[in-house]
């Protein structure tokens, strides 16, 4: 799915008009993007959480030459499904009926 089609999306399941659904979907990435970038960690319920994770220095090698090359540590966008997005894509939602509390 393209951002445009997102954008699609939110006008037709809210009504509201594309431009203010555009608005809205660049705001809630610009919103993860600066959180992101200062290193906060930010989590949607039901969703998922995007957190940055450093990737510690390693050694690779150069497929053209062979040669071992040092690639320094970073720092990566990461994002983690919820339990519930998981079992969505799997196909394993169950209506959750509280189980009876023993007494």
């Amino acid at each position: 799915m393209t951002k445009a089609e997102l954008v699609e999306e939110v006008s037709a399941k809210t009504g509201i008009s594309r431009n203010h659904s555009a608005l809205i979907v660049d705001h809630l990435l610009e919103a993860v993007c600066h959180a992101l970038s200062e290193g906060k960690h930010l989590e949607i319920r039901g969703f998922g959480t995007f957190k940055v994770r450093e990737r510690r220095a390693r050694r690779a090698r150069n497929p053209r030459s062979g040669t071992e090359v040092m690639v320094p540590a970073k720092l990566v966008p990461v994002f983690k499904p919820s339990k519930e997005l998981k079992a969505l894509i799997l196909g394993d939602v169950q209506e959750e009926t509280p189980e009876p509390v023993a007494s």
